[in-house]
């Protein structure tokens, strides 16, 4: 990288650490529900209009349910907005978020089996979506005791990172970055009996071609491929948010059997579509997930 392009993108990398003081760090001094309920309301009527976010959520549904009623879309437009919104602050939040989601309930056909192997020490790979918000279930699992770790992409951007990392660690240890960097300790993680938390509804270049909610979309195999490896449980499971916006409920289902890699991945695309389409506006449609439309 040249020299004018490094001073460029030091300056966009501080320009966004003083957007990120600005404009969040305030709305963290907010107490906790009032913090949760105007960060979502900000970003969907204040940000999102100005962002172009609704444009990729509107082209995520018009390719999966293109007859869907406009009034529903442009519903969908604001509710996963403010969802995601939410989401981020809670997880900025940190240990205060995990104090408010302390009492969440574990429910369905896999907590058992989460019970079972925690006691035997079995290898665990928990899979999951962007549905709600994820990391509840990292923070109840471990607040009960189970050692559950979670993987995470670190922002580009290495200072606002600083922050993010040090928010998400104090909801739960530990963390693998993703990439080379993480990789190696994830696995001895796994190999030692722990339960390791991916999310599986992300855009793989180089993915398999799989069915995901009718359409193909670039899957990783990654999670399936540990489990059979390691001879680890792989246990679909997913965070809900409830209606009052602040609290959730954690539904386990049955760990998906071991066959081979193509055909256990494709059972958990099965799995996240079927709670995509239950709780449509709880789901991140505003990312890539498709081969390009």
């Amino acid at each position: 990288m040249t020299a004018p392009a490094t001073r460029r993108r030091r300056l966009k990398h501080w320009l966004e650490l003083f957007a990120f003081r600005l404009f969040v760090r305030p709305v963290l001094w907010l107490p906790y529900a009032t913090r949760i309920r105007f960060f979502g309301a900000l970003a969907q009527y204040a940000l999102a209009p100005v962002s172009g976010v609704r444009k990729r959520i509107r082209a995520n549904l018009a390719h999966v349910f293109p007859d869907l009623p406009k009034p529903e879309v442009e519903r969908l437009c604001g509710a996963v907005v403010n969802n995601a919104a939410r989401a981020f602050i809670e997880m900025l939040s940190g240990a205060e978020f995990a104090r408010h989601i302390a009492g969440t309930p574990m429910e369905g056909p896999g907590v058992a089996a989460l019970d079972a192997a925690h006691e035997q020490g079995r290898p665990v790979v928990l899979v999951t979506g962007h549905l709600g918000n994820y990391d509840v279930a990292r923070a109840v699992m471990s607040a009960r005791g189970y050692r559950v770790a979670g993987l995470y992409a670190p922002m580009t951007n290495p200072l606002v990172n600083r922050h993010y990392v040090a928010a998400i660690e104090s909801i739960a240890k530990p963390l693998f970055p993703r990439g080379r960097e993480g990789m190696a300790g994830m696995l001895r993680f796994l190999r030692s009996g722990g339960m390791l938390g991916v999310v599986i509804d992300q855009y793989m270049k180089h993915g398999e071609p799989l069915d995901f909610l009718g359409k193909p979309a670039p899957t990783a195999l990654s999670a399936a491929e540990m489990a059979l490896k390691y001879q680890a449980l792989l246990v679909p499971g997913y965070v809900i948010r409830q209606p009052d916006g602040l609290s959730f409920r954690i539904h386990m289902e049955d760990p998906v059997p071991h066959s081979d890699p193509v055909t256990m991945t494709q059972a958990l695309n099965d799995s996240l579509s079927e709670k995509v389409r239950q709780h449509m506006d709880q789901w991140f449609w505003l990312h890539r997930r498709w081969i390009r439309h």
